[in-house]
């Protein structure tokens, strides 16, 4: 029989007992969660190497999105959020693509039926604040991230080559341009007796603690471009007009000497000594099969958290290959 190593590791033990935990073990510091409104999550420390930070920089120059791939774990979305935090650009933009997204919805949201349940009130009847044009359009994250502003924002566009073919073609436009219009802005009031459309409305932007955006004839147009992140796994080409437009970063696996900078950033010195042993066997595993970093620091964070030195197979499961299946 296994020895029991108590309450430290075995929160769960699955025999039907009920042993209620006065609280929970402390988290990685990657899965802490509950920050304050406005402050931003927690930032995790990031590592790039001098050439890679090159060609961020002259993304930034350039004011061109960079598109960045990588393997699994390399810290392709981790980039944008250390853009954010050493430049101080406020929480970043995420626009999570999958096979549904459309560029429209990330540009902005429009009630319709909010805005018919509103125009069919009784005649006579104060609709308040309530008939306030922009109460019906929701920024998207694109189009919170052209909001003119002194500094720009982060934008992270997150697994582009999960969209839909034409998505990519899609945002050349948007992106050469800089701005887009709100065609139910533009027109609003003109089939009514008040008057013509306001010149200024306000709208509400993507993220819930941002003020308010006043849009001017319908049109947002950017005074800065933002700084935009598109992460991609290489699951397909682009088109060339995009690729043409972008500033491409390919992220390498991380070696041996820099899986332990990373663990020293996450974890602190103190577990680098004990971690050496995982890290070659991390190596050793991701030359067989895809691994992830994060997958390195699950397994440090918790060999240094107390994990029995017996139980392989929590080893085993920390470091499964991401291509194995079943």
């Amino acid at each position: 029989m296994t020895e029991d190593t108590g309450p430290a590791w075995s929160l769960f033990r699955g025999d039907g007992v009920s042993r209620p935990v006065p609280r929970m073990p402390e988290a990685p510091p990657w899965r802490r969660f509950g920050h304050t409104a406005g402050e931003g999550p927690p930032v995790h420390p990031y590592r790039l190497g001098p050439d890679e930070a090159d060609i961020v920089n002259a993304a930034l120059h350039l004011r061109r999105p960079l598109l960045i791939t990588g393997k699994p774990g390399t810290g392709k979305s981790s980039l944008a959020h250390a853009l954010a935090h050493e430049l101080g650009l406020g929480e970043v933009l995420h626009w999570p693509i999958n096979s549904r997204s459309t560029l429209q919805a990330a540009l902005y949201r429009y009630d319709a039926i909010g805005r018919l349940r509103e125009s069919a009130r009784p005649a006579g009847q104060d609709a308040g604040t309530d008939a306030a044009p922009g109460r019906f359009v929701h920024l998207g994250p694109v189009g919170t991230a052209l909001v003119p502003g002194d500094l720009p924002r982060v934008l992270l566009v997150d697994e582009l080559d999960k969209g839909d073919i034409d998505l990519p073609n899609d945002l050349l436009t948007v992106f050469e341009d800089g701005f887009f219009d709100i065609p139910e802005l533009a027109r609003n009031g003109e089939d009514t007796a008040s008057g013509p459309p306001p010149a200024e409305v306000t709208v509400r932007p993507a993220d819930p603690d941002g003020p308010p955006v006043v849009v001017r004839a319908g049109r947002i147009t950017c005074t800065e471009f933002p700084v935009v992140v598109i992460t991609s796994n290489g699951e397909r080409e682009f088109p060339p007009a995009f690729l043409r437009r972008c500033l491409r970063l390919d992220l390498p696996e991380p070696d041996r000497d820099r899986l332990l900078e990373i663990i020293d950033a996450h974890l602190g010195s103190e577990v680098l000594e004990g971690a050496a042993a995982l890290v070659n066997d991390f190596v050793a595993r991701r030359a067989e099969g895809e691994l992830a970093t994060d997958q390195l620091l699950n397994a440090v964070f918790l060999r240094h958290g107390g994990i029995p030195a017996d139980r392989g197979h929590i080893h085993r499961a920390v470091l499964r290959s991401l291509g194995e299946g079943g």
